[in-house]
């Protein structure tokens, strides 16, 4: 059927309140966010009054290697910075975490009881890692806490919070001094898991020290949230406030020990030829071993009777890890960040060689450039990248990262897979990314994982990319997440850390994802960069919430995205829009020669109907028998040109404008094609239109095409010529979960089918106990009989 065009249109205007609205996905979500306030402005911004805590620290510490264990002393001076009269303080004591009493011991699970009774289900090493959280003697060991003039000072200890009762109130603009003794065992990294411990080198009786998390820290109070002491269960990481560590680490003398920090005693513990390559570093293009692999190997076949005391200093940070080994190489380059320079160092053992050698301190300066580009200048004089038992974790200027090369099993070479390389690399830039985020732009980790995890892994993806052209990077890519998306165990991104089912893709991969979205589908890069940098600039030393970040990036890019937040962050509904049906309409010339024929091509290519072509040549007609019946329409059809239809089409010519003469002779094509959201979460449309002579067009349209019906709507598609298909997101930019209907015509999927022969023989007990017992012992002539019945 041929339509007027005036009444497509109609149809099309229609159809946008077809059902009504049940669902306004465009609506406003300040109901969300809380009220802007002087602290935080209703831009996103720090308010006039905002205000942040301070604590510095002076801490001495000691390791006793054969024991395994920490001794340290700290003070801590705390500045109350807020408006608010304080009268105790908590303190963090995140190893508790390892006491075997702990919440995080007592709440966690394991498989279900039907995955026990596959004997394969539980591996050697989960039940040892079941076996040492159970019998390992962890947490902190408080001998001491006093007030600045060496009284003691009531506290109580609340698993892994401590409440320090201060003797007065502590006014606005006041500080407070006091001293803490502890000390504790260092764990098996690789066993208790968490974020620090030891790595123990069976070949040359040697360790790894990776030391985090390793002294009572001051928890965050701020406007949100107050006192931020939700207990320490292991997922949600830390909340802490900046200042500076004077830092004094007493180890045994044939160790190399990397910290958070600047060495400031190197002339009197590195010898003079280490403070050479480390000056030489500063201006090198490549990578300067100051302790090389030579050395370290000779460093591991003795140990030291005497000790050392390396002291460092770092000033504005918010934490401070260290690691220290007499196994370390220790390689370091300089680098440019904004107006000055740096040192990117990297510790690693022999067993990291050829890999770590080759890339680990090249990635860091590479990640510190790339962030650079999209955040904030980075501000430290040190970025470090030291490998052990953490397969990845971040520190101020010093991060923890796994991978190492393997032993070839027939030549002992060592070699590393694509995967074992990329995966350093990967892992380089996302932890040392984490200097930028939560270390600097200093996010509640405790609260939002998805704030610090999720932005570091969106830019980490921009990193990758500028790394090298197709790089194998594992998040970012909006097509990444469909899996996810579609599956049923989810939870909103928006949800406390320490409650979030699938971690990974829910903190790190969609909230990147998202990011991708806004950046190459919603907003394009010029407005997206310059709001997220605004954001990273506002917020650098500063804690920033989600409402921060979502207002942020609406004031900078002078857009509303209330839509997205909502459905990308509020709500766990995914990505599914189709294509239902369309309809094409070309206008009429009203020209009889052409209309007709047109509408005879039109009549002729209807199907014949089964009895007909029954007939045809068979049935006997008297028409044909008799010709004399034959009369004027025999002669012509329904669609033959009269002369009135001609005169009227001359009269139409004459009535019309010049303007109006050239509309019908346009030669346009329409197109109503009907859309629904299937899955729920409105998004863009991005539709790649195919012409008939191969051409193909994109058209790019917002959201807000939904802002009528969240569930349905027609659009129009006007073209030059015939359309003979229709993609909607072609380029995978929107995480659409189910691409079978987002073309027209559908497509057929493809995939491959195996062929395969089941070569398993059946179970056959009598012929097992007859299989030869392998051993190294010769073969006796009973070894094949089974042994006998007791």
């Amino acid at each position: 059927m041929r339509l007027p065009v005036s009444l497509g249109l109609l149809c099309l205007s229609m159809s946008a309140f077809a059902g009504g609205q049940s669902d306004d996905k465009f609506r406003q979500i300040e109901n969300l966010l809380p009220t802007p306030t002087s602290v935080r402005a209703a831009s996103g911004a720090p308010g006039h009054a905002y205000w942040q805590q301070r604590a510095d620290y002076v801490i001495r510490a000691t390791l006793d290697e054969s024991k395994r264990a920490i001794t340290g002393a700290e003070t801590i001076t705390y500045h109350n910075n807020s408006p608010d009269t304080l009268n105790y303080l908590w303190v963090q004591l995140d190893q508790n975490i390892f006491r075997a009493d702990s919440d995080a011991n007592k709440t966690r699970t394991l498989p279900s009881r039907d995955a026990w009774k596959n004997p394969n289900a539980v591996s050697f090493q989960a039940m040892s890692v079941m076996n040492e959280r159970d019998n390992f003697d962890g947490g902190f060991k408080i001998t001491s806490v006093k007030t600045g003039e060496g009284q003691a000072l009531k506290h109580v200890i609340n698993r892994t919070m401590m409440r320090i009762d201060l003797p007065q109130p502590l006014k606005p603009g006041a500080k407070y001094v006091f001293s803490i003794d502890w000390n504790y065992n260092i764990g098996n990294g690789k066993l208790l898991g968490g974020r620090d411990g030891y790595e123990h080198f069976k070949e040359d009786k040697n360790d790894i020290f990776e030391i985090a998390q390793w002294f009572p820290r001051m928890a965050a109070y701020y406007d949100v949230y107050g006192w931020q002491h939700k207990q320490f269960l292991g997922s949600g990481e830390f909340t802490l406030e900046f200042g500076d560590y004077d830092v004094q680490l007493t180890v045994p003398s044939d160790h190399v020990v990397a910290a958070t920090g600047e060495l400031s005693n190197g002339d009197k513990i590195l010898t003079a030829t280490q403070r050479d390559r480390l000056k030489q570093a500063r201006t090198a293009k490549t990578p300067v071993a100051i302790v090389t692999q030579k050395e370290a190997e000779e460093a591991e076949k003795t140990r030291a009777t005497s000790s050392k005391t390396w002291h460092f200093k770092a000033k504005n940070v918010r934490d401070f890890a260290w690691a220290t080994s007499r196994k370390y190489i220790w390689d370091a380059q300089g680098y440019k960040t904004g107006s000055s320079t740096g040192l990117a160092m990297s510790f690693y053992p022999k067993e990291g060689n050829p890999l770590w050698g080759q890339y680990s301190t090249q990635a860091i300066i590479h990640t510190i450039e790339q962030y650079n580009k999209f955040s904030l200048d980075y501000p430290y004089p040190t970025a470090q990248s030291v490998n052990g038992p953490q397969g990845g974790m971040e520190y101020p200027m010093l991060s923890f990262n796994g991978g190492r090369p393997t032993k070839d099993k027939k030549t002992g070479e060592l070699t590393y897979s694509k995967r074992t390389k990329y995966g350093l690399i990967s892992v380089i830039i996302h932890e040392v990314g984490h200097n930028y985020f939560p270390m600097i732009v200093n996010s509640d980790e405790r609260q939002w994982t998805w704030m610090d995890e999720g932005l570091n892994s969106f830019v980490q993806s921009l990193a990758e990319q500028a790394w090298e052209e197709n790089y194998p990077g594992t998040r970012g890519e909006p097509r990444g997440i469909v899996d996810y998306m579609k599956s049923q165990n989810q939870v909103p991104i928006m949800t406390n850390s320490e409650s979030i089912l699938q971690f990974g893709p829910n903190a790190y991969a969609k909230p990147a994802a998202g990011l991708h979205i806004l950046r190459e589908t919603i907003l394009g890069r010029e407005l997206f960069d310059f709001a997220f940098k605004e954001y990273s600039q506002r917020w650098k030393f500063k804690r920033p919430t989600p409402a921060d970040f979502f207002r942020t990036m609406e004031d900078a890019s002078g857009t509303d995205l209330d839509w997205f937040w909502h459905g990308w962050f509020y709500t766990t509904d995914p990505v599914d829009i189709s294509i239902d049906g369309i309809v094409e309409y070309t206008m009429s010339t009203k020209d009889p020669e052409v209309e007709k024929a047109w509408r005879r091509a039109q009549f002729a290519s209807q199907p014949t109907s089964t009895a007909n072509q029954a007939d045809k040549g068979k049935l006997e007609r008297r028409l044909d028998s008799h010709p004399e019946l034959k009369d004027f329409y025999n002669q012509y059809d329904d669609f033959t040109v009269t002369n009135k239809d001609r005169n009227n089409y001359s009269d139409l010519m004459k009535s019309l404008e010049d303007d109006e003469k050239a509309m019908l002779k346009s030669g346009k094509y329409f197109y109503l094609v009907d859309f629904s959201n299937v899955g729920g979460l409105v998004m863009p449309l991005i539709l790649e239109v195919e012409m008939k002579s191969g051409k193909k067009l994109i058209q790019r349209i917002p959201a807000e095409i939904w802002r009528y019906n969240s569930k349905k709507f027609t659009k129009l598609i006007v073209t030059d010529e015939p359309m003979v298909g229709l993609t909607q997101d072609p380029y995978l930019e929107t995480a659409d979960i189910d691409t079978n209907n987002n073309s027209w015509p559908r497509k057929i999927t493809q995939s491959r089918l195996e062929l395969f022969k089941m070569n398993m023989p059946p179970s056959d007990m009598m012929m097992d106990f007859k299989t030869p017992l392998k051993t190294d012992k010769p073969e006796s002539k009973d070894a094949a009989k089974p042994a006998e019945k007791k």
